[in-house]
This record gives structure tokens, sequence and C-alpha cells, in this order.
């Protein structure tokens, strides 16, 4: 069951679509292939240099997909980001039923987590001013700020929790189907621009995906959205999928 989630995403990816060009910055990895565009985090925790991505040009979309199984986290990188630019495409993300348009997760959640306790996997912009009605809030981070828990304590914290939000950057560096299993009691949110909208995610733990839409971007944008020098919503749709809402069409 390991690669189990990872394999059925990699195999519904087209075969035919080819990849015009990839770009890997500092802070988001992206890529183009005809009207498809994807994102993903560059996991660089080493600080090393960003390689080069022209071998990828004209590779077929779902061979630089099954990059997203490499331990070589540029190479996952990139393998993310063209795994979504099928799954997060507009077009196809507003044929999901029960897919609807958000404006922030966090936010949808202000009222369903007050007296609760929650959990979030990875730091988001602002999330205090959104869960200050939650009975705690545990923050679990694999570089921890002053206040944080180690990640490792996710086997400790997560089953305790009635609400768990996990930054869809966990898809990238594999760690997400243990998190799905250890929030198996809680509601369990995946959300950012590296998840995969796909409702296969709703089989392995998740409840609720949240994610983005990008628009298909002109290489400038592209290089201001990889260095993380603009909000990537200018720039795309932030969308959510509840498991209850799909379920029920």
């Amino acid at each position: 069951m390991t690669w189990e989630l990872y394999d059925r995403l990699i195999e519904q990816v087209p075969s035919d679509i080819k990849i015009d060009w990839v770009h890997m910055g500092k802070t988001w990895t992206v890529v183009h292939a005809g009207p498809y565009c994807g994102l993903a985090v560059t996991i660089n925790e080493q600080d090393l240099v960003l390689p080069s991505w022209k071998k990828l040009i004209g590779t077929d979309l779902q061979s630089a997909a099954e990059l997203c199984k490499s331990w070589d986290f540029f190479e996952a990188s990139a393998g993310a980001a063209a795994l979504n630019a099928w799954y997060n495409n507009p077009s196809r993300l507003f044929s999901i039923p029960g897919m609807q348009p958000t404006k922030n997760a966090f936010s949808d959640y202000t009222a369903s987590v007050r007296q609760k306790k929650a959990a979030i996997i990875g730091h988001f912009y602002n999330l205090e001013k959104f869960l200050t009605g939650a009975a705690s809030i545990s923050v679990l981070e694999r570089k921890p700020w002053p206040g944080d828990y180690p990640d490792s304590a996710c086997e400790y914290l997560l089953p305790q929790q009635d609400f768990v939000f996990i930054t869809g950057s966990a898809f990238v560096n594999k760690t997400l189907p243990r998190l799905l299993q250890l929030s198996s009691a809680a509601r369990a949110i995946v959300l950012g621009p590296s998840t995969p909208m796909s409702p296969t995610l709703f089989d392995y733990g998740a409840d609720e995906l949240s994610g983005l839409a990008p628009d298909t971007l002109t290489p400038e944008q592209t290089k201001l959205i990889s260095e993380g020098n603009i909000k990537m919503s200018s720039y795309g749709t932030r969308v959510r999928l509840r498991r209850e809402d799909f379920s029920r069409r």
C-alpha cells in the first residue's frame, strides 16, 4: 500500500501531453504542458543549487509525473508539479461534482474549529487570525519555530486532534499517506498549491482538499511566482472539495 496513492494518481495522467517548459524557483516549481499548468513546492532543505529541467521538455506528462515518487526531492518537486498540471487544470476541476471556489481554507473553518483541538502540519500565513477560537492549536514543522512541535511529534499528537490541516507539500516529501492515517479520528484537510485536487485522496483518509487552479502563466509570471515574490492566488483560483459534497453526487 506504500505507493498505492501515488500510483493511482500517476496512472490517470495522460501520456499524450508533452511538456513545453519547466521552471524551478526557490519557492515553487512550475510545469507547463500546452494548456496545462501545475505547481508544487520546491523542496531544497540543504539549500543546494537548483537544477535545470531542460531534459523534461518534450517528455510526456505521465512520465514526468512519475518523478513524484523520487527520493531526490528536486525530482519529486518537478514530478508533483507535472501531476498537478493535469489534476489542477481549471476546466477539469470544475467538472468534478462538489468542487467550489473559496477564499481561504482557514477562514472556511473559523466557526467549526471553535473549542476544538486543531493541528497544522507546516506554517501558513496568518493562520492564527482564522483559528483563534480553537481550544488548542499545535503547529508541527520540520524546522520548528519557537512554540512549534517537531514534525516527529505527529505520531503522538495527531490521533488526539479534532481537525488536522496538512500542507500539500507532504505529498511531495512522501509523508502524506502516514499523516492521513494518523489523522483518522480527525477531520483531515490537505491544503495548499501542492495539493493534487483529486477525489482519490478521499480513499486514503482526506476529508477535504483545498488547493489552487492556476491560470496559464507567462514566463515572467512564472518567475515571479516560483521565487515567492507574488501571491499565488493572483494568478489562479482557490478551490475546495469536501468528501461529503463529492459523495452526494
